[in-house]
């Protein structure tokens, strides 16, 4: 079996190839295993690695070297082949995904503790073509994660700060609210809509957490929406929001659905955000994958370690 180190140089705020090569060169000395890195190049490089490796047949494991963006190229890259796995090993700033695995996402940062750990495969969601491991989120929230990278360079913010420093902007400065058609599965919708995001993970923008209950092996997706509201009532909503303290939020604003397949449509452009990449289109189609991710991590691990029932 081969285990492949697919680094992103240029995640986070400082160079980190040193310490993943000598991960790698431990791993193939202590334990005779056949280890090579790879150095991304340019957006969506990390998925043309993975497949290409993918394809090949042989066993191999992938470890994603960078943020959440570099996780989920490597992941669309493998998803699906059943001789190719991946974890991941931390060198963004958000790493929201490795969130969802509680007191053991500290683990992921030595390979040490992954090379021989379990696996188990993930949920996918579809969105648009292009698979996401955690949320796909449509409206101010994807916005926000649009305008992010602005303030992501700042040596004063860190991921959460850098997220809540656009929450800021996008407040003060943009529309919170959109005429959109919305499809529930075959129940459809039209309404000024402030988000409609989709949901396998739990965590995005940081930390932020809106369906704590969201399991990513369980076949089901949450989709939560949230009406138009004024700005002064987005102030005071958006931090139980964030708290995953959607049923206490008032009823005529908010709703989570379990649709298979949501779509939305809009006469104008609907921002999209799928862990942390931005797109725009006028329709979006969101559904469970076809295709599991085949994941590995440090033994007795789970991506649902902080998934909690919402009463």
């Amino acid at each position: 079996m081969k285990h492949i180190f697919i680094v992103n140089p240029c995640a986070g705020k400082k160079d980190q190839r040193a310490r993943i090569y000598e991960m790698a060169d431990r791993l193939r000395d202590e334990h005779g295993l056949d280890c090579a890195c790879m150095l991304t190049d340019r957006p969506g490089g990390a998925t043309d690695m993975a497949r290409k490796l993918a394809e090949t047949g042989e066993a191999i494991r992938l470890y994603a070297c960078g943020g959440d963006g570099t996780v989920s190229e490597v992941a669309n890259g493998i998803a699906g082949f059943a001789n190719a796995a991946m974890t991941c090993i931390p060198t963004g700033t958000g790493n929201d995904f490795l969130k969802n695995f509680g007191p053991d996402m500290e683990k992921f940062r030595d390979a040490e503790n992954l090379w021989d750990g379990d696996q188990f495969p993930l949920d996918l969601i579809d969105c648009n073509g292009r698979l996401g491991l955690t949320i796909a989120c449509n409206g101010i929230d994807a916005q926000v994660a649009e305008s992010v990278h602005q303030y992501s360079g700042s040596p004063l913010l860190n991921g959460r700060g850098s997220y809540l420093a656009s929450v800021a902007a996008n407040f003060l400065f943009r529309s919170i609210g959109h005429h959109w058609r919305v499809w529930l599965d075959d129940e459809q919708l039209e309404d000024e809509f402030a988000l409609v995001s989709m949901c396998n993970g739990r965590y995005y923008g940081g930390g932020s957490t809106p369906v704590p209950e969201a399991r990513m092996d369980d076949g089901v997706l949450h989709t939560i929406l949230i009406r138009k509201v004024s700005k002064a009532t987005f102030a005071r909503l958006f931090a139980p929001y964030s708290a995953g303290q959607y049923r206490k939020l008032p009823a005529d604003l908010i709703r989570v659905s379990t649709a298979k397949v949501v779509r939305i449509q809009s006469a104008g452009d609907i921002v999209t955000c799928v862990d942390g990449e931005c797109s725009r289109s006028r329709e979006v189609v969101m559904r469970l994958a076809d295709r599991k991710l085949n994941f590995f991590g440090p033994k007795g691990c789970s991506p649902n370690a902080t998934a909690r029932i919402v009463e």
